[in-house]
């Protein structure tokens, strides 16, 4: 997450002070991942590491960034990820993605997460939600222009 794509060093990747970043409207959520949480997944309580969590919205993000970025991505800046609830082994954790802005460099995505509980008993419980930057970098890990996407 450091180096020439960084936040402090890319003016366009804060938060909505570019005139070049344009909100998108790209409809409802989209399913981007969907994970049965494992023991290897636990932290030292029994519940599922935070980490893991964090690790898969990065990964869920992307998904949704390449839909604009032609080339590689890398991630600039997560913003504030509060958690509301625990996650336990054999949950169902799904990714939901949207773009929000896109900008002459990044995409902006929220990513929202929820968990089904073993046998269906709690559905859709809201786990946390995130605001991750992406910045398209050149094989020098410069920031290029995103191009439109193909539709």
């Amino acid at each position: 997450m450091s180096g020439k794509a960084s936040p402090e060093n890319h003016s366009e990747a804060t938060a909505g002070s570019s005139t070049d970043q344009k909100s998108v409207n790209a409809g409802p959520l989209q399913p981007a991942i969907r994970v049965m949480m494992m023991p290897k997944d636990t932290n030292a309580r029994g519940t599922i590491f935070g980490g893991m969590i964090l690790s898969f919205i990065d990964v869920a993000g992307s998904i949704e960034a390449h839909r604009y970025a032609s080339g590689a991505v890398v991630t600039a800046a997560m913003r504030e990820v509060e958690f509301h609830a625990p996650v336990f082994v054999g949950d169902l954790v799904s990714f939901y993605t949207e773009t929000v802005r896109t900008g002459r460099t990044s995409v902006t995505v929220k990513v929202s997460v929820e968990v089904e509980r073993r046998h269906g008993a709690e559905p859709g419980i809201k786990v946390t939600e995130a605001e991750v930057v992406y910045v398209q970098v050149d094989e020098r890990n410069r920031p290029v222009p995103i191009h439109p996407p193909i539709t």
